[in-house]
C-alpha cells in the first residue's frame, strides 16, 4: 500500500487549467470535434432545472481520450492491434534482483493459474492507459505491474488499514496527492486520478532515493522509513541498498513478488501460465457530463451491465454521479457512442437522488419524516448506524422533490459531509460518597456504567480503592439525577425538623466536554440502586 510518512509539496501543485498530457490520440465519437476538458476536472456549468422530456439534450458533451484528445484514431492501424503485453516486455527495465523470495513467489503464481487469469482479465480493461503514462515518463515498466501486487487490479480494493483502490492509497496519503474523499466520491478508486497520483509518487520516491527498489519498498513501507533503515546500516557501516536492509516482512517480500510477475510477463509460456490477450489500444474512452444523473440509468443508457460500469467507474459512492463532482465517465468506445446517442433521445429525469444538508441536529426518524422516505432507506443509503444523531451541517442523500430539483453545486459536491452524535439523554453530574469497601469497579456495577469511565471522571486508576467518605463524581442521564435531587430534598427537609443538619444540594451544570466524553457510558444506565453506604449529593444542570 502507498504509506506517506515525510511530506514535501513535490508534485502536491495542481497543474495548470489548459495542461495537456501527449501520448493518446483524440476520438471523434459521432462526429465532430471538441475543446480538451482539463485532465483534472473538465469545465462543468450547473443548469436550473428544465422540463423532463428536454434533459438528455445538454446533459453530455462529446467523447474524448482522458490522455491525449489532439489526434484521430486510427483502430485499423496494425500498431493498435498489437498485444499490449510484447509492448510491457520490451519496457522492461528493472536491475536483476538476486533472491530467493523471488523464486518462492513466482512458484506461488504458478500453482495458481485460475488466479493469475483472474487478475489478468481484471487488469485488461486499465492497463493501456497505465503503460500509456508510464511511457510518458520514461518510467521502468514493471511499475505497470504493480497493481497485481497491490490489489491484484482491484479498484474497490479496500485492506484491513483502510487503503483503498487498485493503487492502494491510506486516506492521508490520497489527500497528499489529490485524491478527494467525500461522501460521493473517493478518488483513491478513481482509474485515471489514482494512476496519476501513484505515478507522482514513485517519481518522487525515485527522486528521494536514487534508486527503483529502494522507491517501491518506500511506497510500501513509507519514506521515512527508508530513510531511517539506511541511516541504520550507515552508521553500522553496512551496505544500503535494498537487500541489505532490515524491514518488515511485508516490505521485504513486496518486490521480490513485483519481480516474479515480471517474470511471468516475460515467459509465460515457460510457466505454463497463459495471460488474457489486451489489444495495444484504449479500452476506455472519457464522456464528459453536464448534468447530475442515477447510475443506473448511466449505465443502461451505455448498455453496460452495472458491474462493469462501475467496474470502469468506481469512484462513486453513491447511487447518482454529480456532474459537479464527477464530470466525466469512462466507457468503452462502443458503448460511449450508444451513450451519447440514447442520452441526447433520453425523455424523462436523469437523477432521482439530490443532496440535502441538515438544518439542525435532528434524529433519523425526522430528517427521514421531513424529507419524505422511510427512515430505514434514509438509514441504509447514507450508512446511518442505530442510535445516532445526525448533527447540523451534515449531507444526506435524499430523493428529488418539487422542492429539490436542481443539480448539485460545485462546493457541496466537493465538500459534503455527514457527522453524527450518540443519541443519548443529556447527562448531569452526582456526588457520590464513597463507603467502607467501595472501589472504581464496585461504584461502576452500582450505577451500571464503565469502570475506565469512573476511574476517567475521578482521575484514578482503573483498579483505584477509594477512602470512606470520599466523594466521587459519578455521570447519569439528566432524569435520573432529578430522581435522586428530590429524594434527597425530602430526606433533607426531614432532618431539618429534628434539628439536624440538612444536606447541601450542590447545582452545577455539566461542562460540554464532560458530557461529551461520557455520554456512551451514561447512555446505558438503568435506575441506579441505592446503598446505605453511600450518599448522594446532586449537580443539578439549569
Amino acid at each position: 500500500m502507498a504509506e506517506l510518512s515525510l511530506r514535501t509539496s513535490d508534485h502536491l501543485q495542481p497543474r495548470p487549467a489548459d495542461a495537456r498530457q501527449p501520448g493518446l490520440p483524440r476520438l471523434d465519437v459521432a462526429g465532430g470535434t471538441v475543446a480538451t476538458p482539463s485532465p483534472l476536472r473538465p469545465a462543468v456549468t450547473l443548469q436550473q432545472a428544465r422540463p423532463a422530456e428536454d434533459e438528455g439534450k445538454d446533459a453530455v458533451g462529446m467523447a474524448t481520450d482522458p490522455l491525449s484528445p489532439d489526434t484521430t484514431v486510427d483502430l485499423d492501424d496494425s500498431g493498435a492491434t498489437q498485444d499490449l503485453w510484447s509492448r510491457i516486455r520490451k519496457g522492461f527495465t528493472l536491475p536483476e534482483l538476486d533472491s530467493d523470495l523471488v523464486a518462492e513467489h513466482r512458484r506461488w503464481y504458478t500453482a495458481r493459474p485460475d488466479y493469475v487469469q483472474r487478475m489478468t482479465d481484471r487488469g485488461s480493461r486499465y492497463l493501456f492507459h497505465v503503460v500509456e503514462e508510464i511511457e510518458r515518463r520514461g518510467m521502468p515498466m514493471e511499475l505497470a505491474l504493480l497493481p497485481f501486487i497491490e490489489s491484484a487490479f482491484n479498484p474497490q480494493a479496500m485492506s484491513s488499514a483502510r487503503a483503498s483502490g487498485m493503487w492502494q492509497f491510506m486516506p492521508a496519503t490520497g489527500k497528499d496527492f489529490r485524491l478527494k474523499q467525500n461522501l460521493f466520491r473517493d478518488d483513491r478508486r478513481d482509474v485515471l486520478a489514482s494512476t496519476r497520483a501513484a505515478l507522482d509518487y514513485l517519481q518522487r520516491l525515485h527522486r528521494m532515493f536514487g534508486d527503483w527498489q529502494l522507491a517501491l519498498a518506500a511506497y510500501n513501507w513509507g519514506e521515512g522509513n527508508v530513510q531511517r533503515a539506511i541511516a541504520r546500516n550507515q552508521r553500522q557501516g553496512l551496505p544500503t541498498d535494498y537487500l541489505s536492509l532490515s524491514m518488515p516482512v511485508e516490505t521485504r517480500h513486496y518486490v521480490p513478488k513485483l519481480y516474479a510477475v515480471r517474470q511471468l510477463v516475460a515467459q509465460p509460456e515457460a510457466y505454463n501460465l497463459t495471460l488474457t490477450p489486451v489489444d495495444n489500444h484504449p479500452y476506455f474512452v472519457s464522456v464528459p457530463i453536464q448534468r447530475d444523473m442515477d447510475v443506473n440509468l448511466a449505465a443502461r443508457l451505455a448498455g453496460l451491465p452495472i458491474e462493469e460500469f462501475k467496474a470502469l467507474n468506481p469512484s462513486l459512492n453513491k447511487p447518482v454521479i454529480l456532474a459537479a463532482g464527477t464530470p466525466q465517465l469512462l466507457l468503452p468506445y462502443d458503448n460511449a457512442s450508444l451513450f451519447v446517442h440514447n442520452l441526447k433521445a433520453h425523455k424523462g429525469r436523469l437523477a432521482s437522488w439530490t443532496a440535502w444538508v441538515v438544518p439542525r441536529t435532528m434524529r433519523p426518524t425526522d430528517a427521514a419524516r421531513e424529507v419524505g422516505m422511510p427512515e430505514s432507506s434514509l438509514r441504509e443509503l447514507n450508512h446511518i448506524p442505530p442510535k445516532m444523531l445526525v448533527k447540523a451541517g451534515s449531507t444526506l442523500l435524499v430523493p428529488r422533490s418539487e422542492q429539490r430539483m436542481q443539480d448539485v453545486s460545485e462546493v457541496l459536491a466537493d465538500n459534503a459531509m455527514m457527522t453524527l452524535a450518540p443519541d443519548v439523554p443529556p447527562l448531569r453530574r452526582i456526588s457520590v460518597k464513597a463507603g467502607k469497601r467501595d472501589t472504581v469497579a464496585s461504584l461502576a456495577r452500582r450505577y451500571k456504567v464503565a469502570p475506565q469511565q469512573v476511574a476517567q471522571w475521578n482521575k484514578v486508576a482503573a483498579s483505584a480503592t477509594f477512602r470512606k467518605g470520599q466523594t466521587i463524581a459519578i455521570y447519569v442521564p439528566a432524569a435520573r439525577a432529578d430522581s435522586k435531587r428530590a429524594v434527597s430534598t425530602v430526606a433533607s427537609a426531614s432532618k431539618s425538623k429534628t434539628g439536624k443538619k440538612a444536606v447541601v444540594v450542590a447545582s452545577n451544570r455539566v461542562s460540554k466536554s464532560e458530557s461529551r466524553g461520557n455520554r456512551n457510558a451514561a447512555g446505558s444506565s438503568r435506575n441506579t440502586p441505592r446503598s446505605s453506604k453511600t450518599k448522594v449529593r446532586v449537580a443539578s444542570a439549569r
